[in-house]
């Protein structure tokens, strides 16, 4: 019996059973990841809020986008905090007043998120709650209170929040936050929460160095920034603007904290109205301009 010839390919040549190329997938697997890295550190980033600090503007589940290339770009613009702590940047500015912005504390390497009060060469104090920039008081006008849904991640408990939450005769409970709109010279006006008596209320007046701003969130009572030491986990006033990683531009979606592994949980716990939410401040003229 004659042995079977073996089968040939187009080419002529026998059929060969070709084992995966695991260098190849390696190397397009890195690719992609440098890709991404390079799409996060240089043009923008996703980024979840996970604290109250800057309520009402940003609620703990926010998941929103950081665009990295409006101020330049230094080491904290790197993801994952990369590169060495150092003072270089590139092309870099300066944000505007009421812009929210992500920053790295000098004493540790994770983002914060608060929004920028006062610029280079600004003279800053606070009294009694209320900004003191350049020897005048920032407006502060009251607006009605915020009802804001209680839900597993604003809980509106009696430590954070005392004697403001309710339950309106549908049976829904929420939190009535009183809100302050607070307008910067530039007209960026926003909205703050300030109902507790606390040491951060009053700080004396410092001037801000040049390539430095102060930072402050809208939650004034809940908010480690610019006016609490780095001992306290704030930022220790004026933050260099090395250390500013990008700008907050909107918000994507929000979850209020119901949902669970099963991805099917996630759109029963989203947020009406929040999805592709602006996060820059709204420009209001101010009087004498067209």
């Amino acid at each position: 019996m004659s042995d079977v010839p073996p089968i040939q390919t187009a080419a002529g040549s026998p059929a060969e059973t070709k084992g995966v190329d695991w260098l190849g997938e390696l190397r397009g697997l890195l690719l992609m990841l440098l890709a991404v890295l390079g799409f996060h550190s240089l043009i923008a980033k996703p980024f979840y809020i996970p604290s109250i600090s800057m309520m009402p503007s940003l609620l703990v589940g926010d998941r929103l986008v950081v665009s990295k290339y409006p101020f330049g770009w230094n080491w904290s613009s790197v993801s994952f905090h990369l590169l060495p702590r150092g003072d270089w940047r590139v092309a870099g500015g300066t944000p505007e007043y009421g812009d929210i912005v992500i920053v790295v504390p000098r004493n540790r390497r994770e983002d914060l998120i608060k929004r920028v009060v006062a610029l280079p060469g600004d003279r800053i104090a606070v009294a009694n709650g209320q900004i003191i920039l350049n020897g005048k008081p920032v407006p502060q006008a009251v607006e009605p209170p915020l009802e804001l849904s209680v839900d597993p991640d604003q809980p509106c408990d009696d430590y954070t929040f005392p004697g403001l939450k309710a339950r309106m005769p549908s049976g829904r409970e929420v939190c009535e936050l009183p809100m302050l709109r607070e307008t910067l010279p530039n007209g960026a006006t926003y909205l703050v929460i300030d109902h507790l008596r606390q040491t951060l209320d009053d700080m004396a007046e410092i001037e801000i160095p040049a390539d430095h701003v102060f930072l402050m969130g809208d939650n004034r009572d809940h908010s480690a920034d610019s006016r609490a030491m780095l001992e306290e986990n704030g930022l220790g006033g004026p933050v260099p603007l090395h250390d500013i990683g990008g700008r907050a531009e909107f918000i994507t979606f929000s979850l209020d904290g119901t949902q669970g592994w099963n991805p099917l949980s996630w759109w029963s716990a989203l947020r009406e109205g929040r999805a592709w939410t602006t996060l820059r401040p709204r420009i209001e003229k101010r009087r004498g301009q067209d």
